[in-house]
């Protein structure tokens, strides 16, 4: 899922995958979409064997996919950040003002924010950037009075970046993004790279690989469990299925 520039996760995933295909005698071919609506197409298509997807994609296509493991560390929250010398204190303020978000469809950063705005009954103007690096830059050099991302992306940002943004608000906390697999493949094989995943959490000389994926703790996932409460937040009143992003 392209949270961040498409080289930077590729990256990121690469030497993961190669430990876990090595366990679980799997050959990986990493694919990174260039922006969450071409990713969400694919999906749709069932074009992955395997995929990190946020909690509304998991839930989105879980037909087609179930979740394997997921990170048990921490629960996935969204995130509203201002500049840290900004004068706005409260969500009221934003009333009107610009806001960027990832995507219209991206979980945390987008969806439980814009919920929770217009729950509160207040206006905006969503500017859709593709990825959270681009939103939390937009914030810092002023080309928008707010931007919605998660804990663990901000966190991922250089000390300069983070230095100059203040988190205004931050949502409850959930499930966070499930490594699933495509429905059809052979259970023998998922149930190998479940046991891969959970393996490699024990082993110290991993943690390096696991955190740089957001899946420090990986623990077996279950859709019914995790995933199937979001039926509740009836998120798809606010999913854009144009995605000015692209």
């Amino acid at each position: 899922m392209p949270q961040l520039p498409p080289a930077e996760l590729y990256s990121r995933w690469r030497p993961l995958l190669q430990q876990l295909g090595v366990r679980a005698g799997i050959c990986f071919d990493p694919v990174v979409p260039t922006t969450i609506p071409v990713f969400e197409k694919q999906l749709e298509k069932g074009s992955y064997a395997y995929a990190f997807l946020n909690p509304y994609h998991q839930l989105m296509v879980q037909q087609r996919y179930q979740p394997l493991v997921r990170d048990g560390k921490a629960l996935l929250k969204g995130i509203l950040v201002v500049r840290d010398d900004s004068d706005i204190i409260e969500l009221a303020q934003l009333a009107n003002r610009a806001i960027a978000f990832p995507s219209p469809n991206a979980f945390a950063a987008s969806l439980l924010i814009r919920a929770h705005l217009h729950a509160l009954r207040i206006p905006f103007k969503p500017d859709y950037l593709k990825t959270h690096s681009n939103v939390y830059r937009a914030v810092a050099i002023q080309q928008v009075a707010a931007g919605g991302g998660v804990n663990n992306t901000l966190a991922r940002e250089p000390r300069e970046l983070r230095s100059v943004l203040r988190v205004l608000y931050t949502t409850p906390g959930y499930p966070a993004h499930p490594f699933s697999a495509r429905r059809d493949l052979p259970p023998a094989e998922t149930d190998r790279l479940i046991q891969a995943w959970l393996t490699l959490g024990r082993d110290p000389t991993a943690a390096p690989l696991l955190h740089a994926v957001q899946m420090p703790k990986p623990v077996e996932s279950n859709q019914l469990r995790d995933y199937q409460p979001l039926e509740a937040l009836q998120l798809q009143r606010l999913v854009d299925a144009t995605d000015p992003s692209g």
